[in-house]
């Protein structure tokens, strides 16, 4: 089994503080290094940032394939107890299917916001890979300033996911309910933690229900 993690990094700052890398490759491949499991990082930001962002991920010890941006996602994070505020600062060109030619059959997609992967970028991924998606980029809506949530995202883009990872909160904004006995940490996992029966994603994925 070959794995990959793709997604845009960020630059965060953090209660005032200078810039620092996050975002999915980054965080996803410092739990794969915790776990000893061998991975490659596929990760996209503009080349004026790849000095900054480059040696926090190659430190990691994975592989890393670049993809260029006209721009590298940006936020401002603050926290009022345990209350977090962001501010989108910028948004990473979306991925395209080219991009995602990649040799690995098992792949975590960990987008920024709702634009990063489009369906036809996810269904040339799919094609002979199984492929976890983070929720996040179902709800975060793509633009700048304040981040505000949503539920309307593209249902297209989930016919292709074979695994969802997706929080409590996130859950609430996309269906009408979910089997709390299902949620792990606050996240949900497995089949049948949504309440498919009652919401339109039954329908909109199909034969290939993905595994929430």
């Amino acid at each position: 089994m070959s794995v990959a993690v793709l997604g845009s990094v960020s630059l965060d700052r953090i209660e005032g503080g200078p810039p620092q890398v996050g975002g999915g490759p980054y965080h996803c491949a410092r739990g794969l290094r915790a776990l000893g499991v061998r991975a490659l990082v596929v990760a996209k930001c503009a080349a004026p940032d790849r000095p900054q962002v480059l040696p926090r991920l190659t430190r990691l010890g994975f592989p890393v394939h670049w993809r260029d941006s006209t721009a590298t996602a940006a936020f401002t994070i603050d926290y009022e107890g345990e209350h977090r505020r962001m501010l989108v600062e910028a948004i990473a060109d979306p991925w395209t299917p080219d991009e995602v030619q990649i040799g690995a059959n098992w792949v975590h997609v960990a987008p920024l916001s709702r634009s990063d992967f489009p369906a036809e970028t996810l269904a040339a991924l799919a094609r002979g890979r199984r492929v976890s998606f983070d929720g996040q980029g179902l709800v975060r809506p793509a633009r700048t300033g304040p981040l505000e949530p949503d539920g309307a995202y593209d249902p297209e883009v989930l016919r292709f996911v074979s695994i969802l990872k997706i929080a409590e909160d996130e859950a609430a904004m996309l269906v009408d309910g979910y089997d709390e006995r299902f949620i792990v940490d606050g996240n949900v996992f497995q089949s049948g933690a949504l309440d498919l029966a009652h919401s339109a994603l039954k329908d909109e994925c199909g034969d290939r229900r993905a595994t929430f």
